[in-house]
């Protein structure tokens, strides 16, 4: 693996970074406090390219690769993880589209994507009675005639009130995975109801609503792919999403440990900056060595999928380790910023509030287990 970077890859991640310390990190806060979803900033990135970082130029993207877009992740999250995910979601429902859609739906909706016309896009996949196992999903789309009809409820979806474009997924045929299919549902769609936001521990910047389709019907070309293959889109566009969120884990982690570099730094005790004891060094040493592992990981990952190389197994450790590693570099700041830390004066308990759905979305840190076994049982290395 070629870990060097080249110049379009430098390009978007400079451009990312300058884009979120100038832009996204100034209103991070406010955005929390008052629960505002970014739809000006996400627009703005649009046209910077960031919204479809691996997305062909012939449909509006940058066409940088996934290198590239691990590298935008990183530098977004690490200003605001609420605009991370929503642009997240948003290049992954793009990359789908692009992957298995037609023509006419590569032209029609991948380009609202990724030029701001859509705002979002939102990947509809989880429901109320179904997380992790998106075979047992009850949705689902009736064919009658030349459409197709969609019931059902969706939980838990990102941007969800504010999408131009969703991927959804209901059941076209036989129980379990098999019996899968994935279309695409433009909001404010007739049978489309949104629910009320959720009220959540953090990424309070970020919509996440319950999605409820009664009768909604669709155009035969509202299928995405082919009838009953759902199940094996949605494994792949989790595949690539889980690098997505690697590389959030791994920006909220830097600005932990660089809030909490600048405190102990100046913060006084005893006659001595904080930074002179030992124990601090040591846990500061924990948090950036850590960090260091994660963001090797998740390039690595990004790296393989760049080389459209199997990387099903290094996407999980990858957001497996990134996201623990996250959750403990944050808790750790806030202990190195004593009781400022538990203060909303102070970002780190931001942080902490932003890194805990990490472990739990995009399959768990469990479900990361059960794949990396898998893979490594089936013979993979």
């Amino acid at each position: 693996m070629d870990l060097g970077l080249n110049q379009t890859q430098v390009l978007i991640r400079d451009t990312a970074r300058n884009f979120a310390r100038e832009r996204i990190a100034p209103g991070a806060r406010e955005r929390d406090r008052e629960e505002r979803f970014p739809a000006d900033l996400l627009r703005e990135m649009a046209g910077l390219g960031l919204m479809g970082v691996n997305v062909p130029h012939a449909f509006g993207g940058a066409e940088a690769g996934a290198v590239a877009y691990a590298l935008a992740m990183m530098e977004v999250a690490a200003a605001c993880a609420s605009t991370a995910v929503a642009t997240a979601v948003t290049n992954m429902c793009a990359e789908l589209i692009c992957a298995f859609g037609t023509e006419e739906q590569r032209r029609t909706h991948v380009t609202r994507l990724v030029s701001g016309e859509a705002v979002a896009g939102a990947f509809a996949l989880s429901e109320p009675q179904c997380g992790s196992d998106p075979a047992g999903l009850t949705t689902t789309a009736v064919k009658r005639g030349k459409s197709w009809v969609l019931n059902g409820t969706k939980q838990w979806i990102t941007s969800g009130a504010h999408a131009g474009v969703m991927v959804v997924w209901a059941r076209t045929g036989e129980a379990g995975s098999r019996g899968l299919s994935a279309f695409i549902v433009e909001g404010g769609a007739k049978g489309l109801t949104v629910g009320k936001p959720e009220d959540k521990l953090g990424l309070r910047g970020s919509n996440t609503v319950s999605l409820v389709f009664e009768g909604c019907t669709l155009p035969a070309s509202a299928l995405l792919g082919q009838e009953g293959e759902g199940f094996r889109l949605a494994m792949m566009a989790l595949d690539g999403g889980r690098i997505g969120i690697a590389s959030q884990a791994c920006g909220v982690a830097r600005a932990a440990l660089e809030s909490s570099v600048r405190y102990v730094r100046e913060r006084r005790a005893f006659g001595q900056t904080l930074s002179e004891f030992q124990a601090l060094r040591f846990m500061l040493a924990n948090m950036r060595t850590e960090l260091s592992a994660a963001e090797s990981l998740t390039l690595r990952a990004a790296w393989l999928k760049q080389q459209q190389r199997s990387f099903t197994q290094e996407a999980s450790m990858a957001k497996l380790f990134a996201s623990e590693m996250s959750n403990r570099a944050c808790d750790r700041a806030v202990q190195l910023h004593g009781g400022y830390g538990y203060l909303d004066e102070f970002p780190v308990e931001r942080y902490l509030r932003d890194a805990r759905v990490q472990t739990i979305y995009e399959g768990t840190s469990e479900i990361q287990r059960v794949v990396i076994a898998r893979e490594l049982l089936r013979g993979a290395t």
